[in-house]
């Protein structure tokens, strides 16, 4: 066998190899990208809800001890809801949300 074979011969089955494992560095470095936007997106959407919950919880408070709640507040704490509501919450800031909405506009 010639060096010229020889060279053929690891040419044809390096370049596959090199090219392979590149592929799979490539794969795996735009998984890590992904994994960490994932990451950084679920904790943006958490911290929201979990403003807007502490938001319900402080109108609920507020307006239930007024014993009434303003139509513009009832609007606000709406958006205020359905914006929670989208990004998974439910559960007792549900109730509180009812029960404001529940309260007349006007005071009695």
């Amino acid at each position: 066998m010639t060096a010229q074979e020889i060279i053929e011969i690891i040419l044809k089955w390096a370049i596959p190899f090199i090219l392979s494992t590149a592929a799979s560095a490539v794969i795996a470095y735009g998984r890590g990208i992904h994994k960490r936007a994932t990451d950084r997106e679920r904790a943006i959407e958490d911290g929201l809800q979990s403003l807007l919950r502490s938001e319900i919880i402080r109108a609920n408070d507020k307006y239930t001890s007024q014993g009434f709640c303003p139509v513009y507040a009832k609007e606000a704490l709406k958006r205020s809801y359905e914006a929670y509501h989208a990004l998974g919450g439910n559960d007792v800031a549900t109730k509180l949300y009812h029960d404001v909405m529940a309260l007349p506009e006007n005071p009695i």
